[in-house]
């Protein structure tokens, strides 16, 4: 008997399917285009191809995400707050406080100590402090995405960005690449703006110990390190940070099975 669970993002689509112990068998990444369900079908097919199963294997599935809505395949939908604080509870029993960075939005989850979501806050009006603002950025500064956090690390100072609006902070950030300042220093000035912004999230909720990043943006060491930095805690950082919402939901999809009131 296995369960599936799909989160679908503004940007990537996550499937993980699990077995009856909770254990992972497979997961997919993959880009969501302009199809949330094409998409959720695709990454959910890909999954249980890699897991070696048939599509009558799969006892239960929840969808999650920006595009949940549109999975009419799936038996459940479910919101992604739910969902992360699930799976980021199952990885990291003691965690209290989720950072959450996706494509378009950025959220803080609060836990109980049974892992029961008891708050949240989010930032979902703008693109500032999400990985699309990173993508941007790392544009503009001809880096790879996933080089960006490295090479902040070796930053000499840090350069401030004074404006979160993806469009102006790009045109700042092309200044200063004219003006010749070191891509290493502005990085280090970008990830502190964004993690600035997350800390007043934070700020909100009263983020307690232990504090768990999940999202495509907990990849980025950079925004890892200056974020833990700034409200006195390190992170818990999973091995695959993107796909804790769809864990999450797998799991609450196994959990429907076997209690399904």
């Amino acid at each position: 008997m296995y369960f599936a669970g799909i989160d679908v993002g503004s940007l990537s689509t996550e499937t993980v399917i699990i077995d009856r112990q909770g254990r992972m068998v497979a997961y997919e990444i993959s880009g969501t285009g302009a199809n949330s369900r094409a998409a959720g079908e695709r990454s959910l097919n890909a999954a249980i191809k890699l897991a070696g199963l048939s599509n009558t294997d799969i006892e239960f599935t929840v969808a999650t995400g920006y595009g949940r809505i549109s999975m009419d395949f799936a038996d459940k939908a479910l919101t992604e707050i739910a969902c992360h604080g699930r799976g980021a509870h199952h990885l990291f029993p003691g965690t209290r406080t989720i950072v959450d960075i996706g494509g378009q939005d950025s959220k803080v989850i609060k836990l109980s100590d049974q892992g029961k979501v008891i708050d949240f806050a989010m930032n979902d009006k703008c693109a500032a402090g999400t990985g699309r603002f990173l993508e941007v950025m790392a544009k503009a500064l001809e880096v790879e995405l996933d080089q960006m956090g490295t090479l902040s690390l070796e930053a000499q100072q840090e350069v401030s960005i004074s404006s979160m609006c993806t469009v102006f902070a790009e045109s700042e950030v092309i200044s200063l690449v004219a003006r010749s300042v070191r891509r290493e220093d502005i990085l280090k000035g970008i990830h502190s703006a964004i993690c600035k912004r997350i800390s007043a999230l934070l700020d909100r909720l009263g983020p307690e110990p232990e504090l768990t990043m999940t999202g495509g943006v907990a990849k980025n060491i950079g925004i890892v390190r200056t974020l833990g930095g700034l409200v006195g805690m390190p992170a818990n950082v999973p091995s695959e940070p993107q796909i804790v919402g769809a864990l999450g939901a797998a799991l609450i999809a196994r959990d429907q099975c076997e209690n399904p009131s």
